[in-house]
């Protein structure tokens, strides 16, 4: 399938691994220019040059910046003014317990995981809308739907994000730019393997069995794949996809038993 997006542009927030990558990745093999993110401006770098051997027709660049302060959201944009695909991601706090939240720690999801991709929507989202294109898509957690209790500060400002972007969705999408929300769980990336370990550390157990217990939670019983996420999030991005806005796509195996 022809996802029509040769041609266009994309910034990647958090990029440089995981499932950032992965969303840029598969954006870069359908023909668009993408600039990846980090704040290892050498990672980077690499990952820009391994993207290129990959992919040698494709337009990659970078911007090494720090997306939870405003001046790295500053260098972004004068790096990258316009862009018709915006991807917002960032790696979220670590796990918890309710006497560990205290106000500092939950503005601090906050800065992290909602204001940073509310303040690029700010940026972005009016040129899309002037040129009569764009997409948007929020990288969020599948535990949006169903907390868990020690992931609670994730939970609630990627819960915060889903709210504020839902709202914005019913104001631009007449001018066919579109946002949504891609909700993953358990996939084979850095992410997943820290839980691993932190899993090897309180349990006193090898990889191998980390890993087995994490993937027995899931309805697939496998670990999803990052190419697999990246391309439900280029498939959002394209002509196709302008009728959905608004949404939530879980990403989780068939895991979630909720029936909405």
């Amino acid at each position: 399938m022809d996802l029509g997006l040769i041609g266009r542009t994309a910034f990647v927030a958090a990029s440089s691994q995981g499932l950032g990558y992965a969303c840029a990745r598969s954006l870069a093999r359908e023909g668009v220019a993408v600039t990846l993110n980090g704040r290892d401006e050498a990672k980077l770098a690499a990952v820009a040059g391994t993207l290129r051997d990959e992919l040698p027709d494709a337009t990659i660049g970078y911007v090494a910046a720090d997306l939870t302060t405003q001046t790295g959201r500053d260098a972004i944009c004068r790096a990258v003014p316009a862009v018709d695909i915006l991807v917002t991601n960032n790696a979220g706090p670590a796990p918890g317990e309710l006497d560990e939240w205290d106000e500092e720690a939950i503005v601090g999801a906050l800065r992290a995981n909602m204001v940073p991709a509310v303040q690029l929507m700010r940026a972005y989202i009016p040129g899309m809308r002037e040129r009569g294109f764009g997409r948007v898509v929020n990288i969020t957690s599948a535990m949006v739907k169903s907390p868990a209790y020690d992931m609670g500060l994730s939970t609630s400002a990627r819960a915060a994000l889903t709210a504020i972007s839902k709202s914005i969705s019913n104001g631009v999408v007449a001018d066919s730019v579109t946002i949504n929300n891609l909700l993953p769980e358990r996939f084979d990336t850095p992410r997943l393997e820290f839980m691993a370990q932190r899993m090897m550390a309180a349990h006193g157990i090898d990889r191998d069995e980390a890993r087995r217990r994490i993937t027995s939670t899931i309805g697939a019983k496998r670990l999803g794949r990052p190419e697999e996420f990246g391309d439900a999030c280029a498939f959002l991005c394209s002509v196709q996809a302008g009728y959905i806005s608004g949404q939530n796509l879980q990403l989780d195996g068939g895991s979630y038993e909720g029936l909405l």
